[in-house]
């Protein structure tokens, strides 16, 4: 490919552009911000490149698929344009829906995920269409939503819907990341999750805390109940929970070995004091493990100063993060006789937003390998391939329906914070995010 620096440089800067465009626009799926103009932002910069681009109606947001370019190989790019809400706002440093630069950083909501990276790639694909005279040498298709951050509730069943439309050889995820070394992350599957509360209620109103020598407390209730569900080293106790486990293929086992560290830049990133396991299983852990996490406690009186009440109604939120083959809706079953058979039959369990099934991706697939290849070249630096993120997204009606292996790697950072205050890239992660988008299609169109 003919690509030079000046070229390469003015796509960056164009991409950046946009990207500071697309940031301005506060496309908030939970509260339905700014959704159909984000739509038609993202359509207009897709129709610029000659992309047919079809908008469908979803529960929350409309789903775009656009498809240009011609070859002997199809790959389909997953996206999404939503964000998540912006607050607490007075812990942003600089106004959250205007991209700032400081320090070699840019600063915004949707600037990493997802907006940075799906900008990232478009810049990266009109790099190769000037070096090649306006032709792409491959197919590309993209399907880009606008509800990932409420759970994807209209994906899986559009995918399955126009699986025949999406068909492809390949499907390059919406995210990834880079090391503070230059070192790019890739992923290769993506934890399921469950999202649910259990709540518990024990009267129609608070009552006096001298009450609780004969009225029972729902928030003891719910600490004992939430205190069967893991040991101390995190493995979840639910009976016939890690019956549907898949074993870690050879390729996984020998992926892992070969990642770096023992979860030292998590703990210095964010000053964590307790970490969970040995040092040594911490990949492990985190790519093959299933965990079930407290997400929040409430109940009774949570202000300032004492005051004396036995609470009426207590919850928790919880959310399950499962591997391949387990199934949210057997977890959810299993939840349900675990805490029958320990006398919580009293405790309601709600299920939250759409649940994922877990995915992986076969490791020794020519896809992944020329994923992990051309990032080789593009960073200079050896890859780090994770069999699975421990994160959690609606990868496996891809994988299910569409039927190809995917990929993922991005622009993030280990200090990006993704979903809070102050979320940020690298301007150095952009511009090489760009380089490798043009390597990745140039070398899967060759």
């Amino acid at each position: 490919m003919t690509l030079t620096t000046p070229d390469l440089q003015a796509q960056i800067e164009r991409g950046l552009r946009d990207l500071a465009d697309l940031v301005a626009l506060p496309s908030v799926s939970a509260q339905g911000r700014h959704l159909p103009e984000t739509a038609a932002a993202v359509t207009a910069l897709l129709e610029a490149e000659g992309f047919r681009v079809q908008a469908y109606p979803g529960q929350v947001a409309p789903v775009l698929v656009a498809e240009a370019g011609e070859g002997p190989f199809t790959l389909l790019i997953y996206n999404h344009y939503d964000v998540q809400p912006e607050d607490p706002t007075e812990l942003w440093d600089t106004p959250p829906f205007t991209l700032t630069e400081r320090d070699g950083r840019l600063y915004g909501r949707g600037a990493s995920d997802d907006k940075g990276e799906l900008i990232s790639r478009l810049a990266g694909l009109r790099a190769l269409k000037a070096a090649r005279g306006g032709q792409l040498p491959l197919k590309v298709k993209w399907l880009i939503e606008g509800e990932e951050e409420v759970g994807s509730p209209s994906l899986e069943a559009f995918v399955a819907e126009h699986a025949a439309e999406l068909k492809a050889d390949g499907v390059w995820w919406e995210f990834g990341s880079v090391t503070p070394e230059g070192r790019p992350v890739l992923y290769a599957g993506l934890k399921g999750i469950v999202c649910l509360e259990l709540r518990c209620r024990v009267a129609a109103s608070d009552l006096h805390s001298s009450n609780g020598a004969v009225v029972d407390n729902p928030l003891w209730r719910l600490a004992s109940a939430v205190a069967g569900l893991r040991d101390a080293d995190g493995t979840v106790l639910i009976p016939g929970f890690h019956d549907d486990v898949r074993l870690a293929s050879e390729a996984d086992r020998a992926a892992i070995a070969r990642l770096p560290g023992q979860g030292e830049a998590l703990r210095d990133t964010y000053e964590v004091t307790r970490l969970l396991g040995e040092a040594a299983d911490y990949h492990t852990r985190l790519n093959l493990k299933p965990v079930v996490n407290v997400n929040g406690f409430h109940g009774g009186y949570e202000g300032e100063g004492s005051k004396t009440v036995l609470p009426a109604f207590g919850m928790v939120k919880l959310d399950f993060r499962l591997v391949p083959d387990q199934d949210p809706a057997r977890v959810v079953q299993l939840l349900r006789a675990h805490l029958d058979a320990g006398g919580f039959a009293d405790i309601e369990i709600v299920e939250l937003e759409s649940h994922q099934h877990p995915s992986r991706s076969d490791l020794s697939h020519p896809f992944v390998r020329t994923a992990v290849q051309v990032a080789q070249q593009v960073y200079g630096a050896e890859p780090i391939l994770n069999p699975s993120s421990g994160g959690s997204g609606p990868m496996h009606p891809f994988m299910a329906h569409v039927g190809a292996p995917v990929i993922a790697l991005g622009i993030g950072n280990i200090g990006g914070r993704v979903h809070a205050p102050n979320e940020n890239i690298l301007r150095r992660d952009f511009e090489t995010g760009v380089r490798f988008a043009a390597a990745f299609l140039e070398a899967l169109g060759g």
